[in-house]
């Protein structure tokens, strides 16, 4: 479990609160400025986006909390492997391979090269995948993105609220008394829209955009991983070719599960 994002926002809310004073905490709590700012926010939601995108927003919550699901280094020595056995019994040897491969996106691939594909043609049906894939994520990274500038705005329309009681309320000749109550509801809409922004949304958006980082590089290297193999490459440099998408500190981390050789006739030791 990914816990950075949970850590950020106790840590987050702790300082916040010690900026506060422990004791002013309470000042902070005002009913009326939640409900407008939240019920603002998750009705302008609603309205904007159809339910079919809203209902998957608990799993896109699950996704932002799971560990890093995709294993690119296991599946750069996967390809190694089956480009020694694609070299010695041929391309055709892989569909048994592929039976019991689990990953829907690789299990295709490999059978596309089984199946004689144009290695112009395999690239284009796997990256159409690829880009209607990203085109459904950033449909679901859209809607907390938009929750950044909804909280905000409807702080801001708090913030109106309470001017606007505040100055029909205003009668020097009978006092001042409800003044405090509704610049409270002016100040803490705003606070509470600042808030819900940029300590709640914009980190729940920027993990999921992460996320999606992660699978488009996962799936590039699937993609050319499997026209190395169709194009008889040595297993050795499509290793070296596929450890080139990972960043230093993660060609360092799977070479430590793996070592890559060969020995006189190319294969992988």
């Amino acid at each position: 479990m990914d816990v950075s994002l949970i850590v950020g926002w106790i840590l987050g809310a702790v300082l916040i609160v010690l900026g506060i004073g422990t004791d002013k905490v309470a000042n902070f709590i005002h009913i009326p400025s939640v409900i407008i700012v939240i019920g603002g926010t998750a009705a302008a939601l609603i309205a904007s986006y159809p339910f079919r995108m809203l209902a998957q927003i608990p799993k896109h919550i699950g996704i932002m909390f799971g560990a890093q699901k995709y294993n690119a280094g296991e599946v750069i020595y996967k390809f190694a492997d089956m480009a020694q056995t694609a070299r010695k019994r041929g391309l055709l040897i892989l569909e048994e391979q592929a039976g019991s491969i689990r990953d829907p996106f690789l299990k295709q691939s490999v059978m596309l090269i089984v199946d004689a594909v144009d290695a112009e043609r395999i690239r284009e049906i796997l990256e159409g995948e690829v880009n209607a894939l990203i085109d459904r994520h950033e449909q679901q990274i859209s809607i907390f993105e938009r929750c950044t500038s909804l909280a905000p705005a409807f702080g801001l329309v708090g913030t109106l609220v309470g001017l606007v009681n505040m100055l029909k309320g205003l009668n020097v000749e009978q006092g001042a008394g409800g003044i405090g109550a509704d610049m409270s509801t002016a100040l803490l809409s705003t606070f509470y829209g600042c808030i819900l922004a940029h300590m709640l949304f914009a980190p729940m958006a920027k993990k999921l955009r992460i996320r999606n980082e992660e699978e488009v590089l996962y799936k590039q290297i699937i993609i050319e991983g499997v026209l190395s193999i169709q194009a008889g490459d040595n297993p050795k440099f499509l290793v070296e070719k596929l450890f080139s998408y990972l960043s230093q500190d993660q060609q360092k981390k799977y070479m430590k599960h793996g070592s890559i050789g060969t020995d006189d006739t190319g294969a992988v030791s």
